[in-house]
Order: C-alpha cells, then sequence, then structure tokens
C-alpha cells in the first residue's frame, strides 16, 4: 500500500495560536536570541531559515512529545516535512496530538 504524503495530511493552514506557542516553545526550550514572533511561518527550521541543528530538531521532538503527546520517531520517514517549518509542525502537532 502506498503511503500518502505527510504535506498532503495536514490541514490546509495552522492554528495561528498554536504556531505562536510553538515559537515560544522553540525559542525558549533551545534558549535561541530570537524573538518568538520573527519565526516566519513558512521558513525552514533546519539550517537555513531558523538555523536549527540535528541536535536541536531531537531537542524540539522531545518538547513537542513530552508538551503535546504527540509520537515522533527519530526514522520517521516524513521528519524533514514535519520540521520543515513552524507551520508545518503546528499542522502535525494538531491533527496527531493527545494532549
Amino acid at each position: 500500500m502506498a503511503s500518502i504524503p505527510l504535506s498532503a495530511q495536514f490541514a490546509p493552514s495552522a492554528d495561528p495560536v498554536l504556531m505562536q506557542e510553538l515559537a515560544g516553545l522553540i525559542t525558549a526550550e533551545l534558549n535561541l536570541d530570537v524573538p518568538p514572533g520573527d519565526i516566519a511561518p513558512e521558513a525552514p527550521l533546519y539550517g537555513e531559515g531558523l538555523g536549527l541543528d540535528s541536535i536541536d530538531i531531537l531537542e524540539l521532538a522531545l518538547v513537542v512529545s513530552r508538551r503535546y503527546g504527540v509520537r515522533l520517531r527519530s526514522d520517521h520517514e516524513d521528519n524533514t516535512v514535519i520540521f520543515g517549518s513552524l507551520s508545518n509542525l503546528a499542522r502535525f502537532i494538531a491533527q496527531n496530538r493527545t494532549k
């Protein structure tokens, strides 16, 4: 059975309140010197854009898992999409949260 691309599974738009909350969580938990409001919803989180590295993404995954009850695996084939931007992460959480 072919899998449906994760991006096609996302809701059409991300919840702005959840994105704002996530931006604050990202800056606080990763000790970034970026105001949460300066994180563009569609800018890449990894590498260019926000500039997170693989260790930052791992830390973020752990925080998101604890906070929202979302199960994230390091070997998930769609991690590049999930962590592709703030809006992608918010959409994924909204669809998969248990808390």
